[in-house]
């Protein structure tokens, strides 16, 4: 079982939506708010983010009625032109008037799909407003490919600027804000024989007398990734030494709500991003909670190996081969990424410092077990107490990433909640 509370329903193993869903973009005063619009063709009602919808329709004319807002367009073919009638931000009392689009999501009925995407372009912003390079339904699969740290691929040509350049976004067809996207890390495999590092010590990790010896640290490490034998070794001094390939995918993340300035792709937060944890390899899940129509799922900054921390500031930076499977559990809000492995569950806290990161993976754990066993928080604080375990995420990015996690087999006697 996926240790995941279930909200109404994981939809992949529900009924197809019978409703159509539309993408809901209201220009702001010059800022994108989009919304996700469920209707059953000819229908009268349906969902505006959920909340009852009124939809009345005349020939091409279409009007969607929800709360204090009103949309009046037309209707040509996949797409609705026309005003939004909304609340003033700063005086309820007052109506405005903002241009809205609205484009339909196409979608397929049947048995989930595996879609193979080969990138023709990278992203260095985990943004809402680039465009879905694929639709996908809950469930299905994606066979594709990311890049290196610095925008180079499989075939040593730079296809971005640097900077953790992410494949995607992939739009998950009914994901709304209040839902949770369960990604599983089907297969990941580095498709090329060298990956990049640093012999660097990130300023986090260095005492006052370590940084006085470190001014020369900095330098670019180039090592062999020997797909045959499963190992690295760093050419120059350090040849006779080698590691196992554990590969891992630094970046994966969903486009953060309205309101927020697209995050760069060395950015992490509630969305996930730049979370650069090394049990995010093949066979985890990562759970994120959806805050866009259709999620917009990025991954990419794949390392073939790193150490808990990546104290190095660059790990073993390659490009890889990427297989995931996209699960959509409807109606479940989480407060932080989730990430899943075979042996453990790990809540992962993301902020400016370690003690604030500690505390938010803290609560992203107690949450976990709270809604997958209906635990009080008493009773979450005592396994807590007896069982948690803690992992230094990251310590190179702009944010200190901590997880919390528990074995999975410490939990075996515990009875699941109901949905």
């Amino acid at each position: 079982m996926r240790w995941i509370a279930l909200g109404c329903a994981v939809l992949a193993a529900c009924p197809a939506l019978a409703a159509d869903q539309w993408v809901v973009r209201t220009d702001r005063w010059g800022n994108t708010f989009s919304q996700s619009l469920l209707i059953e063709p000819g229908a009268s009602e349906g969902t505006l983010d959920g909340a009852p919808a009124r939809v009345t329709r005349n020939g091409k004319s279409i009007l969607i009625e929800t709360g204090d807002a009103r949309f009046e367009g037309r209707v040509d073919g996949a797409t609705i032109n026309g005003t939004a009638t909304l609340p003033d931000t700063q005086d309820r009392t007052k109506r405005v008037r903002h241009a809205f689009t609205a484009r339909r999501i196409a979608s397929a009925d049947g048995p989930p799909r595996t879609h193979r995407y080969t990138p023709a372009d990278f992203s260095n912003l985990f943004s809402a407003d680039r465009a879905p390079v694929l639709v996908i339904r809950s469930g299905d699969t994606v066979q594709t490919e990311t890049i290196d740290s610095g925008g180079v691929d499989s075939a040593g040509k730079t296809r971005a600027l640097y900077g953790n350049p992410q494949t995607g976004p992939f739009f998950v067809a009914g994901a709304e804000a209040g839902d949770t996207l369960a990604i599983r890390i089907d297969a990941l495999t580095p498709n090329r024989d060298w990956a990049d590092s640093l012999d660097m010590l990130v300023g986090r990790a260095q005492t006052r007398a370590t940084a006085a010896r470190a001014g020369d640290l900095g330098k670019p490490v180039r090592w062999t990734v020997d797909r045959a034998r499963g190992v690295a070794r760093p050419e120059g001094r350090l040849a006779g030494y080698e590691i196992p390939l554990k590969p891992m995918l630094g970046g994966i993340a969903l486009a953060p709500p309205f309101g927020f300035a697209p995050p760069s792709t060395g950015d992490t937060g509630r969305f996930g991003g730049n979370m650069d944890f090394n049990e995010i390899g093949a066979g985890a899940t990562v759970d994120l909670p959806v805050e866009q129509p259709g999620g917009l799922l990025y991954i990419g900054d794949a390392h073939a190996a790193q150490g808990d921390g990546e104290t190095s500031q660059f790990a073993l930076e390659t490009s890889m081969d990427v297989t995931f499977t996209a699960t959509l559990v409807k109606k479940s809000r989480i407060a932080t990424p989730r990430v899943e492995t075979a042996t453990h569950l790990w809540a992962i806290g993301q902020s400016g410092t370690t003690e604030d990161a500690i505390k938010l993976a803290t609560a992203g754990l107690t949450q976990w077990l709270e809604q997958t066993y209906g635990l009080t928080l008493s009773d979450a604080a005592v396994i807590l107490g007896s069982a948690a375990e803690y992992r230094v995420a990251t310590l190179a990015g702009q944010n200190v990433g901590m997880a919390a996690g528990i074995a999975k087999a410490r939990l075996a006697g515990l009875a699941a909640a109901a949905p």
